[in-house]
């Protein structure tokens, strides 16, 4: 699956130095407002520490942990969503992105003015919540004449006529599309096509000071009645510097700063969970791989994330759990244990799951 992720904030709050730390490409940060006006991309690898463990058992040729691409989008300003400062540009790539992490500046600092002038976490997350709704009453705001017209001569568009007024009133109220509360899973999915960007899954990151960082290390912040994951992205920044050029040094600067990992591996563990995946795994002598795919799917879907023949000939999934793979030491220890399962179509994927398909060619 290829999935995006925008990081998003006003500007000189720290994205453009998270993004460096999270894809290690030396990125662009610099510290006036607007610094990062074109959309950078990096692919992050998912964290897991279940693919050494299976490649100790199996001692493949490589391995292969699961992705998410994340987007350095441009600095949000008000006005955005009439195209004040890059408002325009902004808004397109959060309309690209399958979910955003908001960053929040916590810290002070005199050499990185704060563009509204002073350190306020709730007025920041208002400013942009604010831009992303107004965004979104502009678009159904354009959507309405069509579909008052189109209601008018087919009636099952009467339906999506009237929740487009029912969620147009809701967002003039300030609220995010998101909190919405749809009457079913088929009424959200009349939307869809609309593209609302305040729709989108959102995790809060509250960018910290150094000095805050042991403090915060295992703990959640609390942002506008939103929980925000603390993160030092100047640290972080410093610690994936030094960890391409000596990985045991940035070790030792983590056990200094009190951390005992790295902030951005729980960000991206969390990035992982706000998309609603998992991962499953196949073990062989070639490579150990993290396949991701959404919580729920079932088997067949789980082996077209391999390959679309895998599904469209799927048979059965020979299948174990990570914890049974471990204990019995791999595939042989499985089956003779009795512990290698056959799942057929019905079958949902767990976390974990170590599998291999059985499908036809024909």
């Amino acid at each position: 699956m290829a999935l995006s992720i925008g990081i998003v904030g006003l500007p000189n709050v720290g994205k453009s130095a998270l993004f460096t730390a999270m894809t290690s490409q030396g990125g662009f940060a610099t510290d006036y407002p607007f610094a990062s006006t074109e959309t950078n991309v990096g692919v992050v690898q998912v964290p897991d520490e279940r693919l050494q463990a299976l490649a100790d058992i199996v001692q493949p040729g490589r391995i292969m942990p699961a992705t998410i691409e994340f987007v350095d989008i441009a600095g949000l300003a008000k006005g955005a969503n009439t195209g004040g400062g890059l408002g325009n540009k902004f808004l397109v790539s959060i309309r690209q992105s399958d979910a955003l992490i908001h960053v929040v500046r916590l810290f002070e600092s005199n050499d990185v003015p704060h563009p509204e002038g002073s350190i306020d976490p709730k007025r920041d997350v208002e400013i942009l919540n604010t831009e992303l709704i107004l965004a979104d009453m502009q678009t159904l705001e354009k959507a309405l004449p069509r579909l008052e017209k189109e209601a008018r001569r087919d009636k099952s568009v009467a339906a999506k006529h009237e929740l487009v007024e029912r969620m147009l009133a809701w967002l003039e109220e300030g609220n995010r599309a998101a909190d919405f509360a749809f009457a079913s899973p088929e009424e959200a999915l009349l939307l869809a096509d609309l593209h609302l960007i305040s729709m989108k899954p959102m995790l809060y990151v509250a960018n910290i000071s150094e000095d805050e960082i042991e403090s915060a290390a295992t703990q959640s912040i609390m942002l506008n009645e939103q929980e925000a994951l603390p993160v030092s992205a100047r640290i972080e920044a410093d610690i994936a510097e030094l960890a391409v050029e000596d990985p045991e040094a940035a070790a030792e600067f983590m056990q200094t700063t009190g951390l005992f990992e790295s902030g951005l591996v729980r960000l991206v563990r969390e990035a992982y969970k706000l998309l609603g995946l998992q991962s499953f795994f196949t073990a062989g002598e070639m490579e150990v791989r993290a396949w991701t795919i959404p919580l729920g799917t079932k088997a067949p879907q789980a082996a077209g994330a391999i390959h679309t023949d895998f599904e469209k000939g799927f048979i059965k999934a020979e299948t174990a759990s990570f914890e049974n793979y471990q204990e019995h030491g791999g595939e042989a220890g499985l089956r003779a244990a009795g512990k290698l399962r056959l799942e057929g179509k019905e079958y949902v994927v767990q976390d974990g799951d170590v599998m291999h398909f059985r499908f036809s060619k024909s």
